[in-house]
């Protein structure tokens, strides 16, 4: 449900000047995390602007099964739990902490705002609306809906936390060429499916690439009827070695101390990735083949095995584009069965930016500075 703004917060755009500590412009993960660590660590006032209607970013633009790929306890903001600490016992995850879904995800976050934020009296909350500087600095908000614009001024910092660009399949066009006649939908259409199709050619070996095999599979799919363009192979993260709880305690400090040796014994990249393989962090779809792609995908073992179920797996490079017969890569041309529907996972989620420092002035650019981002 869309985050309730109270009656002041809705006062405010009749207002000429907005007057806060900090202006945070978007309101996904980053931000949600960057808001909950000031309202716990500072007395700051903060406005939230979001061009969305609540919280979350692009998980309101997500496809509806989409899962986190590490557990639930890695996620979120610091002052709320959303996992429940519970392990699953059906399906690939099977034996392992619980995966929040999209809809948990979203819902998470709307309490967190209508819960935490909202009523600690320091938040005001601006959704469906647009964000601009003008040339001498000054800040201003426009209501997307209503089109009243308004000036905010700033005391401390803008904080711009739009700068990760998560690219999904459902707000980004493919990256090859698309003949008319030719089906081909982001996974988001994979529910939609109201016949079976002679094939299904899933493009992209990303998250969602894998997520969209995953589905395909676990909704009864013949894997020979599926056949997946794999323009690079990634390394992926075996997600027993994540598991939270004290039980888990020793094998996660295991895994840690692993990558630090791998880290310190390697002789080159290529080698440090091997490293990790034989050390049992890292695993790959083919053990044949050697994977030049990390974006930090996490799969179990049973995922795992199911991929590995698929056989027609396509490692000619890019998809440049597809005609209702065949489909042109970046290493030649294969024919294709015109009743194919093509599943489009080419969005890349991780956008490779450039070097920038996180405090500039009087601004604050947050960025992932660690791990895969």
């Amino acid at each position: 449900m869309p985050v309730n703004v109270p009656t002041d917060s809705r006062a405010d755009l009749h207002h000429d000047v907005l007057d806060t500590d900090y202006l945070v412009v978007g309101a996904g993960a980053v931000a949600m995390a960057f808001v909950d660590t000031l309202l716990s660590e500072s007395d700051a006032t903060i406005t939230l602007v979001d061009r969305r209607h609540r919280p979350g970013g692009h998980w309101n633009d997500a496809y509806s099964f989409v899962r986190l790929h590490q557990p639930s306890a890695y996620y979120g903001v610091n002052s709320r739990e959303l996992s429940s600490w519970k392990k699953e016992t059906e399906g690939f995850n099977a034996g392992l902490y619980g995966l929040a879904s999209g809809a948990e995800v979203l819902a998470y976050y709307d309490q967190v705002m209508r819960e935490r934020f909202l009523p600690s009296g320091r938040v005001r909350w601006l959704p469906m609306s647009e964000y601009s500087r003008s040339a001498d600095g000054t800040h201003r908000v426009t209501s997307r809906t209503g089109g009243q614009s308004q000036t905010v001024a700033v005391q401390r910092k803008l904080v711009d936390a739009t700068l990760s660009q998560t690219a999904i399949p459902a707000t980004h066009p493919p990256k090859y060429r698309v003949a008319p006649g030719v089906s081909c939908v982001p996974l988001n259409g994979l529910p939609g499916i109201d016949r079976p199709w002679a094939a299904y050619t899933v493009v992209g070996a990303g998250k969602t690439g894998i997520d969209a095999c995953l589905w395909l599979l676990e909704n009864g799919t013949p894997p020979e009827r599926i056949r997946w363009i794999v323009p690079r192979d990634p390394w992926l993260l075996d997600r027993a070695n994540m598991q939270p709880g004290i039980e888990n305690f020793e094998q996660s400090l295991n895994a840690t101390f692993g990558q630090f040796d791998a880290i310190a014994e390697a002789q080159s990249i290529p080698d440090l990735f091997v490293q990790l393989e034989s050390r049992g962090l890292f695993v790959r779809l083919d053990t044949a083949v050697e994977p030049t792609m990390y974006h930090c995908a996490v799969v179990s073992q049973a995922e795992l095995a199911q991929l590995r179920r698929i056989t027609n797996v396509v490692r000619l490079g890019r998809l440049q584009a597809i005609a209702p017969d065949h489909l042109e890569l970046d290493g030649g041309t294969l024919p294709a069965n015109a009743d194919t529907l093509y599943v489009d996972c080419s969005a890349s989620a991780i956008a490779k930016l450039a070097t920038r420092p996180v405090f500039v002035a009087d601004r604050i650019d947050l960025l992932m500075i660690r791990w895969c981002q």
